[in-house]
């Protein structure tokens, strides 16, 4: 732990005196901590990504260094104040779930949020892996459902929205008990894990821009930690009011008949091609085979290490120089090392995303018709679901979203009426 804290010093005289002095508080507070029954909770490096570059034991080590200095620890978050975001709302929801001197409780992400989200917000908490679909995993700063365009952040107001009302279909529940001081602190605290896992992804794929020079290691200056690369993460969450998706008013004279029909051609043909994934039927039959962006990352560098196996598994040690043959251990080590992500923990077994049955009537980002809007003009990022913008007109989207609606009640529809009953059916 000595020679760790000498690092973390080293790192914090380098950052702003504004928010070094708290980083090195909390990590004498994690020393002392530590010393206890219980051990202190830690944030999981994301294993993934570091397989994924195929960074060394040291080049993961200095970026937890680094990401300890700059973000604290789970049961004592630090906000850069290039973050914007407030601490008070952080400590409000962060650490071991107790209740302060007034009574207030507090540890309400660890209460409400970490079983299924983890205490990293990766999304690996203990009844993750019996979930369908898995909880979201906030590190990439990806965003389903959402009222800005499809690469933008969300607004505050709709994470908001979100833990008020919970996700229909999926095990994400409604926050709505809870009061708007509650709700609040843990938006907070989920942009804090966002922000923060998005600078640890950044700093791991910065190695590959390192210069001779760099001997393999990162820039520990304000320069390149806050300016570089904290400051265009923290911008793109500042700029997301900007970004909300301009919707037109639907016609206050529209026939709705007319509408649907209308809605029902663009659904089957080529423009907005939606049949191509949610099936002839709408029932979701049609692409099954495709993942989402958290599932595809493992699917991506699982395929990489099975093109190594097999490339290792064809070259005969015999033969070998030195040099070729620690390049080929190396290889070796690094397969090895991913297999330890799957099993050891760090990643769940990736599952294909299944389309939307329409004619359930449940829609995961909200049923109001401007939510149907939103999925349909901007699509759903992080999924395979496209954007219709660019190809439908903006006011054509609305006979989609009435078309959509009307699909649980047709015949086949989960809302619909039985078909007429007939004389020989009353028997």
């Amino acid at each position: 732990m000595k020679s760790q804290s000498q690092i973390v010093s080293r790192t914090l005289v380098r950052l702003h005196s504004s928010w070094a002095v708290a980083a090195c508080g909390v990590t004498l507070l994690m020393c002392v901590s530590g010393c206890g029954s219980t051990p202190a909770a830690w944030f999981r490096p994301n294993m993934v990504e570091a397989t994924k570059q195929r960074l060394t034991p040291d080049q993961e080590r200095q970026v937890s260094t680094v990401m300890l200095a700059m973000f604290g620890t789970p049961d004592a978050p630090v906000a850069p104040p290039e973050t914007g975001l407030d601490e008070a709302k952080l400590q409000l929801a962060a650490g071991p779930v107790h209740s302060d001197i007034v009574g207030r409780k507090n540890g309400l992400y660890r209460e409400h949020c970490a079983h299924c989200h983890g205490v990293t917000g990766d999304g690996l908490g203990p009844t993750a892996a019996f979930l369908n679909p898995y909880p979201r995993d906030y590190r990439p700063g990806v965003f389903k459902f959402k009222s800005t365009e499809r690469s933008d952040k969300p607004t505050h107001e709709d994470l908001v929205r979100i833990l008020h009302n919970g996700i229909p279909g999926t095990s994400m529940p409604s926050f709505a008990l809870l009061s708007p001081p509650k709700v609040e602190a843990l938006v907070e605290y989920v942009k804090y894990l966002s922000i923060r896992g998005e600078t640890e992804i950044a700093l791991m794929r910065a190695f590959f821009e390192l210069d001779d020079e760099a001997q393999g290691k990162l820039p520990e200056t304000r320069e390149f930690l806050v300016d570089e690369v904290l400051t265009p993460v923290t911008e793109k969450w500042k700029s997301a009011a900007d970004a909300l998706i301009a919707v037109p008013e639907m016609a206050s004279d529209l026939d709705l008949a007319a509408s649907i029909a209308k809605g029902k051609e663009l659904f089957y043909g080529d423009k907005a091609n939606c049949v191509k994934c949610h099936g002839p039927t709408a029932l979701g039959d049609g692409q099954a085979n495709d993942y989402d962006d958290w599932n595809k990352a493992i699917v991506e560098v699982s395929k990489e290490v099975k093109s190594g196996l097999e490339r290792a598994g064809e070259t005969s040690t015999s033969g070998m120089d030195s040099e070729a043959l620690a390049e080929h251990r190396g290889q070796l080590a690094w397969l090895d090392k991913f297999g330890r992500v799957l099993d050891g923990g760090d990643a769940l077994r990736p599952r294909t995303i299944q389309p939307r049955n329409l004619r359930h009537g449940i829609y995961r980002g909200g049923r109001r018709p401007l939510d149907l809007y939103y999925r349909i003009h901007a699509g759903i990022n992080g999924a395979p679901m496209p954007a219709a913008k660019g190809t439908v007109p903006p006011e054509e989207i609305w006979h989609i979203v009435n078309y959509v609606k009307s699909l649980p009640y047709e015949l086949d529809g989960e809302l619909g009426a039985d078909r007429p009953m007939v004389a020989k059916d009353r028997f």
